[in-house]
């Protein structure tokens, strides 16, 4: 009797760190996130997708809408990355970001180094 009521504790304690992991881990992604897309709003670049140029906000209005609609695939970061910033879905053409000295770089490459900063200065992993 007691060896069962141990192992049912047992199994109780396991799945609630496990759901307490997950709920920790899906704010860790949401916070990151809503970083990344602040980071894309507040930024002083232009965007350019499918060969037009877009103003910050339009770019995180975009992204947002991506991530809705990938949500259910999106399970880290770089995730969020690849499906909502990286590419057009409809024509296969690369994101870029023309910075303010005119440099262009692809957004990817752009929002794996913003996230590698947040990450750095303390954010979620």
């Amino acid at each position: 009797m007691i060896i069962r009521y141990s192992f049912s504790l047992i199994i109780l304690l396991a799945l609630l760190g496990f759901c307490t992991h997950r709920a920790i881990a899906e704010d860790d992604l949401d916070s990151t996130i809503t970083y990344l897309l602040a980071y894309v709003k507040n930024s002083d670049v232009v965007f350019i997708r499918n060969n037009r140029e877009h103003t910050p906000h339009e770019a995180a209005t975009h992204m947002r809408r991506k991530y809705e609609h990938f949500k259910d695939q999106i399970k880290t970061p770089e995730d969020f990355i690849l499906f909502a910033g990286t590419k057009s879905l409809m024509t296969g053409r690369v994101y870029q970001v023309r910075m303010k000295d005119g440099k262009t770089i692809l957004t990817q490459k752009w929002l794996e180094d913003a996230l590698a900063k947040y990450r750095k200065k303390g954010g979620p992993p």
